[in-house]
C-alpha cells in the first residue's frame, strides 16, 4: 500500500471528495490479490474534478489519451468522450513511474453521493481513505462481469457474510 499512499495522502490534503472502487477497495476489504492501479470515482462538479486533476498533475500524473487534463472537468468534453470515444475512464501515469496509474471514472457507476455517503473509512499508515461499500462493490463488479471480477464477487461475499451485514449496506 505504500507505492498508492502518497496519492491519498495528496488528494486528502487537497481536500478531493473520490472513492476507491474496483480491485484495489476489494483489496482494502480484505481480499488478497494483485492490482496494479487505482480506480477512482471522484465528485465530478467541475471545481471538485478540477482539484482532483490538478493534485494529481502536481504528482506527475498525465492523461494516457493526448488530452488537456483540465478537460475532466468539463462536463460537456466528458459527455463528448462518452459518446464519440465510448470513454469509461480517464487514465493518469505517472511520468517517473508508468507502473502506477489512475482511472477516475468520466460517468460513475453508481451516483457519487450514494457511493460517498455508503463508503467504508480505512486507515493506511499514514492517511485514511474512502473505499466503495461492498455492497457497492459487488453491483460494479457484477454489471462489469470480467473473470476477475467474478472471482472479486464470490470473495467480497465471504467477506460481508464473515463481517455481517450492517446498516449501511456493506
Amino acid at each position: 500500500m505504500a507505492f498508492f499512499e502518497p496519492i491519498f495522502a495528496a488528494l486528502n490534503q487537497a481536500g478531493v471528495r473520490y472513492v476507491v472502487v474496483a480491485g484495489l477497495a476489494t483489496v482494502l476489504h480484505g481480499f488478497a490479490r494483485l492490482t496494479a492501479d487505482i480506480d477512482l470515482v471522484v465528485d465530478l462538479s467541475p471545481n471538485e474534478a478540477r482539484k482532483a486533476i490538478e493534485t494529481l498533475s502536481a504528482l506527475g500524473f498525465v492523461p494516457r489519451a493526448p488530452v488537456d487534463p483540465l478537460g475532466f472537468a468539463d462536463p460537456a468534453l466528458r459527455a463528448m468522450w462518452i459518446e464519440e470515444k465510448g470513454m469509461a475512464v480517464f487514465t493518469m501515469v505517472d511520468r517517473a513511474n508508468p507502473m502506477r496509474s489512475i482511472d477516475l471514472f468520466v460517468k460513475p457507476p453508481i451516483p457519487f453521493d450514494h457511493l460517498w455517503g455508503r463508503a467504508d473509512m480505512v486507515r493506511l499508515v499514514k492517511t485514511s481513505v474512502r473505499i466503495a461499500a461492498i455492497t457497492d462493490l459487488i453491483e460494479m463488479k457484477r454489471a462489469v462481469g470480467r473473470p476477475q471480477d467474478v472471482i472479486d464477487v464470490e470473495a467480497l461475499e465471504q467477506i460481508r457474510r464473515r463481517k455481517g451485514s450492517d446498516a449501511r449496506g456493506s
